[in-house]
């Protein structure tokens, strides 16, 4: 184990914070809500200022050329059971910012968070990273003020960066995004300004428990953070006052830093999801918005002729201590409700994790692992087609579901989307046989595919992010 392994794990079961308690994180969350004023309406797209349409590119786009565009695509693959259709995406080609500030104090690693609101979140403010930016927002394409903290990750030294990754963002919504994960480790004093606080691991771990209370964004930096490699089912931690051993959860920290014991070696599981890749194609081709099948543009909208999976809307958003404190831009809304899901048992003594490989649209390489179910675009209680394990998971008895949330999708481009996150334990009725995009990995293999790109979709990410280590 390295000591940033060793750091990032003490950190994650730690909970005590002589700064601010868990529980006092919420009230404060609460104060910093009540302190912003925050107004998102719904406009009309001629309304929007330095928005239109682009009726040559058959675009929605910004007149500066920079953010997002909202565009049409014609999809055809030979994957599931859907084989072709047509939607609006958002492209948006630039790799932004999403930094975590780390500091060692009193032998403890915390991280500095901030309370952020983003125009499209359930509840205004939200736990976001030090720095959440896009590549047009730091280079102030808006004309507002630079992100704070922004000269910390510029700047940062090899030996400061902790974690840098580029990971994925929703692959049905977004045409082959990625953004920088990055966690930095600073040693001088820095100051923290009024929505910004310092959290460990635990508390960030535990405060996910809430409904819509750690944004997207977060979970999906910490998610990638490893916690090493001990040839041990048992963890011992002598002489820790900070750690109540009776508290550790042992079966989930040993899968997350276990090397043995898994049922399918890394190797294997890199072949099973190379073979899958080679076996199913996915076309994507541009295509006018103007010109989509099923769907149709208003004055308001962008929707489906069904009134299904989403719309595209346009907000005007007036939040009083964003760089830029009004503005107007699209937004994805969500038809229906969804749920994603993990379900886990113990094999050889080690908890492994039923992912999938799935396809969507907007994926960099055809598919990334998911989580065991995952419905976002359709309502699950009332699907049209046969999903793996959902029926199970909807129905498992009340002690088997280890978590059960609501979280937020990213603020900044989803308006008010929220959707279930469960953690399933399996009975001894679940099944054995698995379809052929299914297997079974342990948490320590999910981090080490997650030292590479595009293998882990953000919503197993958020899954990740959400288990604990503490009980």
């Amino acid at each position: 184990m390295t000591d940033t392994s060793e750091m990032f794990l003490l950190s994650a079961l730690t909970e005590k914070n002589p700064f601010i308690s868990t529980i006092k994180v919420i009230e404060w969350m609460e104060s910093r809500n009540n302190a912003v004023k925050v107004d998102v309406e719904q406009i009309s797209f001629g309304e929007m200022k330095q928005w239109a349409f682009d009726s040559n590119e058959g675009t929605l786009k910004h007149q500066s050329g920079k953010f997002f565009t909202i565009e049409g695509i014609h999809v055809e693959t030979n994957w599931g059971q859907v084989p072709e259709w047509e939607q609006p995406i958002i492209n948006q080609p630039e790799i932004g910012y999403l930094g975590i500030i780390t500091k060692k104090i009193d032998g403890i690693l915390y991280f500095l968070l901030q309370a952020k609101i983003e125009p499209g979140n359930v509840n205004n403010v939200q736990l976001s990273p030090t720095l959440q930016a896009t590549r047009s927002n730091y280079t102030q394409v808006h004309q507002g003020k630079k992100p704070l903290y922004l000269e910390y990750f510029q700047n940062a030294k090899k030996e400061q960066i902790l974690l840098d990754q580029l990971q994925s963002e929703q692959g049905a919504r977004f045409l082959k995004k990625r953004n920088r994960n990055i966690i930095i480790y600073i040693e001088d004093e820095i100051d923290v300004h009024d929505d910004f606080i310092w959290l460990t691991l635990a508390q960030i771990k535990k405060l996910i428990a809430f409904n819509n209370l750690v944004n997207m964004d977060t979970r999906t930096v910490i998610s990638g953070i490893p916690f090493g490699d001990e040839n041990t089912q048992s963890i011992q931690f002598p002489n820790h006052e900070v750690i109540n051993e009776q508290c550790v959860d042992q079966n989930m920290l040993c899968s997350a830093i276990a090397s043995h014991g898994a049922l399918h070696s890394f190797d294997d599981i890199l072949k099973w999801l190379n073979a899958l890749k080679c076996s199913y194609d996915l076309d994507v081709k541009s295509v006018s918005l103007f010109n989509l099948r099923n769907w149709i543009i208003s004055e308001r909208d962008i929707c489906h002729v069904q009134k299904r999976f989403f719309k595209i809307i346009a907000a005007k958003v007036t939040i009083d201590n964003r760089e830029v404190q009004s503005w107007t831009q699209p937004l994805v809304q969500p038809m229906q409700e969804g749920l994603i899901a993990f379900v886990y048992k113990k094999i050889n003594g080690v908890n492994h994790f039923l992912i999938q490989a799935k396809l969507e649209c907007g994926n960099f390489d055809i598919l990334e692992m998911a989580p065991t179910v995952q419905c976002l675009t359709g309502n699950y209680r009332k699907t049209d087609y046969y999903m793996p394990y959902l029926d199970y998971v909807l129905g498992v008895d009340r002690g088997q579901i280890k978590f059960d949330t609501l979280q937020s999708e990213e603020g900044g481009r989803f308006y008010r989307e929220q959707n279930r996150n469960l953690i399933v334990e399996a009975g001894s009725d679940f099944p054995e046989q698995l379809p052929e995009n299914y297997i079974w990995v342990t948490l320590y293999q999910l981090y080490t595919f997650l030292k590479f790109n595009n293998f882990l979709n953000i919503q197993t990410r958020s899954l990740l992010a959400a288990i604990q280590f503490m009980k």
